[in-house]
Formats: C-alpha cells, sequence, structure tokens
C-alpha cells in the first residue's frame, strides 16, 4: 500500500475509460478533439446548454517535448480553439492553455523545457483535473470507493491511478488560476467521467457512470 501524506491507502483498481463532454456544436467539437488528437478519451453529445466560466474541470494533456506542445496547441486553435495562455516556459516545465469550442479548458504541457527535435506527434498521459471545495475530503471519498492514490501533497493536489485517463484533484481556486480565468462560473453539468467504478455523483457534483 503506498505511503500518501503520511496516510496509508488501500490500493483499488479503479480506471476512467473516457469522459463525454456535452456540446452545442457536436460537429465542431469532435473536430478539435481530434485534432488534439484525444478522440479516444473524450465523446462529445448534444447539450442545450454550454458552459459558463469556469466549470470546475480541465483536461491535461502531456508531452514529450515543447515542439509537441506547440504543436497541439496551434492545431487545437486551428480547430475553432482559443489560446488562453501562450505557450511558454515556467518553473515546471513548459505549456500553454487552449479552451475548446465547447468550452472545455485544456492545458498542454511537457516537463520538458529544453527542445531536442521536431514534434514527436505521441501524447504521453490524458489527465482529468477536478477543482474541488475540499480536496481531502475528496480524495477520502474517491479512496474509500477504491482509487488507488498515488500520490497526495495534504489539502492542495491528489493523484490518483485511473490510466487510461489519470484523476488529480485541486482546490477549484487553484485549478482555474493555472488555467488562466475566474473561478467563478456553473458547475460540471456538461461532464460525464466513464469508469468501471459504476454510477455516482461525487461531493461536486462531477458525474460518473459505468461502463
Amino acid at each position: 500500500m503506498p505511503e500518501t501524506g503520511g496516510a496509508t491507502y488501500r490500493g483499488g483498481m479503479a480506471s476512467i475509460d473516457h469522459v463525454t463532454i456535452g456540446a452545442t456544436d457536436v460537429v465542431t467539437a469532435e473536430r478539435f478533439y481530434a485534432a488534439l488528437g484525444v478522440h479516444d478519451h473524450v465523446r462529445v453529445r448534444a447539450s442545450e446548454s454550454s458552459s459558463s466560466g469556469f466549470e470546475g474541470f480541465t483536461l491535461s494533456l502531456v508531452v514529450p517535448r515543447p515542439s509537441d506542445v506547440d504543436d497541439v496547441v496551434a492545431k487545437g486553435v486551428a480547430a475553432g480553439g482559443e489560446a488562453l495562455k501562450p505557450a511558454k516556459k515556467s518553473l515546471w516545465g513548459y505549456g500553454g492553455v487552449v479552451r475548446a469550442p465547447d468550452g472545455t479548458i485544456c492545458t498542454i504541457a511537457s516537463s520538458t523545457k529544453k527542445d531536442v527535435g521536431p514534434p514527436t506527434g505521441r501524447i504521453e498521459d490524458v489527465v482529468l483535473q477536478l477543482g474541488v471545495t475540499d480536496v481531502a475530503a475528496s480524495r477520502e471519498f474517491y479512496a474509500e470507493r477504491g482509487f488507488t492514490v498515488t500520490k497526495s501533497y495534504g489539502r492542495k493536489y491528489v493523484e490518483f491511478g485511473t490510466a487510461p485517463i489519470q484523476l488529480t484533484l485541486l482546490k477549484r481556486e487553484a485549478l482555474a488560476k493555472a488555467a488562466g480565468v475566474s473561478a467563478t462560473g456553473s458547475g460540471p453539468a456538461r461532464l460525464v467521467v466513464t469508469s468501471d467504478d459504476g454510477s455516482f455523483s461525487d461531493p461536486d457534483g462531477f458525474a460518473w457512470e459505468g461502463v
């Protein structure tokens, strides 16, 4: 059992198969996610409601090198996305932020700051980041359902081993700040997470359904 932040958790086998996002323009949204290279992980359904401000979640794509970040950001913008943050170096690596045509915020990042060649075209990880009210309480909620905690920094950040899509928890305000937007907005009504753990709603109202 992994030690995380001084606490021991029982390991589980919960995994995320895909996420479904509601969009008023399904064709445009699907084209955008295909351009990013995540069409196997993100599905789109018709929805009469659109996003209103920050919805409390982001999709994060981890790529091998800075040239991949630039490449994915450019493809996303060309497919109708809006660049919220230009790709640049930071303390942790290199990354940028693009808002999808449906309103979903997508971050693209590489832990490597130095470019060592042309884009590889690979996406190493797809991460669903949830902005929650109480990180510790949400961590316990998911851990009790059998989700494996792989990393935990107290009440600030939690990672779960839910491949093929990794799940992380941050404070809502912290996630919004990282995305470059205000934390004000509507709830996560457009997002449905599909996993092998059945149907439920978490403490912040994020909806889950079984495979």
